[in-house]
């Protein structure tokens, strides 16, 4: 019931977040050529062009053209050196990839997507994981 009662709370705040957010500028946005289909947040997405939006200081917004998407929340890392690039960093089980951080470039602070219920799942079954590296374009 706790654990119910949190994710709602989550996603209310996710969607507070939003609406604050949509009024903003999008000076901040990241945009990024995904070449694959991928999961993020329990939610696959194909493979196409996304633009990422923090939303405040725990959420993502990750959006196509063709308002597919989803906001997702996420926790601070840190511990690597600001680069002239971002990038999206993706786990890889199989042919199946997750979202699990987003770097912005000239920023030493990333975002970590917390894990979906699907990835936790493949990782209990000791499939290889590997890690996918994507360049952000902008």
């Amino acid at each position: 019931m706790k654990k119910q009662l949190w994710k709602t709370v989550g996603f209310l705040a996710a969607i507070l977040a939003t609406s604050t957010a949509l009024g903003q500028s999008n000076q901040g946005d990241t945009i990024a050529d995904i070449p694959f289909a991928f999961t993020v947040a329990n939610h696959t997405l194909p493979a196409g062009r996304y633009t990422v939006t923090r939303l405040g200081g725990t959420s993502l917004r990750i959006f196509s053209p063709h308002n597919q998407g989803t906001v997702v929340l996420t926790h601070a890392v840190e511990g690597k050196a600001p680069e002239s690039k971002g990038n999206m960093v993706f786990h890889r089980y199989g042919d199946v990839y997750f979202l699990s951080e987003v770097w912005v470039a000239a920023d030493a602070t990333g975002r970590k997507v917390f894990q979906s219920r699907a990835e936790e799942g493949l990782a209990r079954t000791r499939i290889e994981m590997e890690i996918a590296v994507l360049q952000i374009s902008r």
